[in-house]
């Protein structure tokens, strides 16, 4: 008969690098009235999920809450299994992952947060925790914005001095043969934001590398991201997050995402000034990725990670 392991959550060792930290706005966020750390708050849980545990509890807030830069940090676990304990802990209601609206009027960004509680909590206490959080999240976005402003504003470095004009170097033009064309080159630098955005994804998972011939192909769809008020960012993290062991097809795993995971329109102006309100916070499947109403998931999963297809 097993026996429950008893025993504190494991801390994590001392790593040669130090945990990096999120952009602003993302982020770990610990909820608040949190009792203070007894010791006994992950003993129920399995080793590597204390551990886990452990180490995210004692990470400062805004700390990078991303599966490769908490791999990265700690040397015990890579990132197949921190996705799985973050996943854990989900269910166990130690965290939530959240997606904010962040700004005001046209200039808004969708931003990711981990909400995380030292102490589990069930689905009905995050609902209203998620609600009441939606509720303040206007006036804190607000704040937070002009805040960024200032400090951009105070902290602008001088100008440098222009440099000397180099001198004009004499360029031979090269000899074209008969029958040669030149034919233009599509490079990232002078690309569509949704072209470098698909190029990028080898350098952010190799699993998804896609060639230029793919890139080109999937350009209109990731377009369509962008035109519904997403950026670079959110589509990247929306195609990457709980990817498989392995990707067979690339070009096709990414092409599915990008027509599944197609996020809505933002309402229009008109509708939201006839009383209907904007939804600035959408909870996140742990699992997936997926966004929705916070009452739509049931221990921080969506319905089809919660009951995946028996074929």
């Amino acid at each position: 008969m097993a026996v429950p392991n008893l025993s504190p959550a494991l801390r994590a060792p001392a790593s040669s690098r130090a945990h990096p930290k999120a952009k602003p706005g993302y982020g770990k966020r610990s909820v608040p009235k949190q009792r203070h750390d007894s010791g006994g708050d992950f003993t129920l849980l399995p080793e590597r999920e204390r551990h886990i545990a452990g180490y995210v509890d004692a990470l400062p807030e805004g700390a990078a809450m991303d599966i490769k830069s908490l791999a990265r940090s700690q040397p015990l676990y890579g990132q197949m299994a921190v996705g799985s304990a973050l996943r854990a802990l989900g269910v166990a209601g130690h965290l939530r992952h959240v997606r904010c609206l962040s700004g005001e009027g046209d200039q808004v960004r969708w931003v990711t947060r981990t909400f995380w509680s030292r102490t589990a909590h069930d689905n009905e206490w995050w609902n209203a925790f998620l609600a009441a959080e939606e509720h303040h999240a206007a006036p804190q976005e607000a704040a937070e914005t002009t805040e960024a402003t200032e400090v951009d504003v105070s902290d602008e470095a001088p100008e440098p001095e222009p440099a000397p004009a180099p001198m004009p170097v004499m360029v031979v033009p090269q000899q074209r043969t008969v029958g040669q064309v030149s034919a233009p080159v599509h490079t990232v630098g002078d690309s569509s934001p949704a072209f470098a955005a698909l190029a990028r994804l080898g350098r952010t998972d190799s699993r998804l590398a896609l060639s230029a011939a793919d890139c080109a192909a999937l350009e209109q769809a990731a377009a369509e991201w962008f035109a519904r008020g997403v950026d670079a960012e959110y589509l990247t993290h929306a195609l990457t997050a709980g990817l498989p062991a392995s990707v067979d097809s690339p070009f096709g795993f990414v092409r599915r995402r990008l027509h599944d995971k197609l996020p809505p329109r933002l309402p229009a102006a008109a509708p939201t000034a006839q009383g209907t309100p904007v939804r600035r916070l959408m909870a996140e499947c742990t699992e997936c990725g997926a966004p929705g109403r916070p009452e739509a998931f049931r221990d921080g999963l969506c319905r089809p990670c919660r009951e995946p297809d028996p074929a």
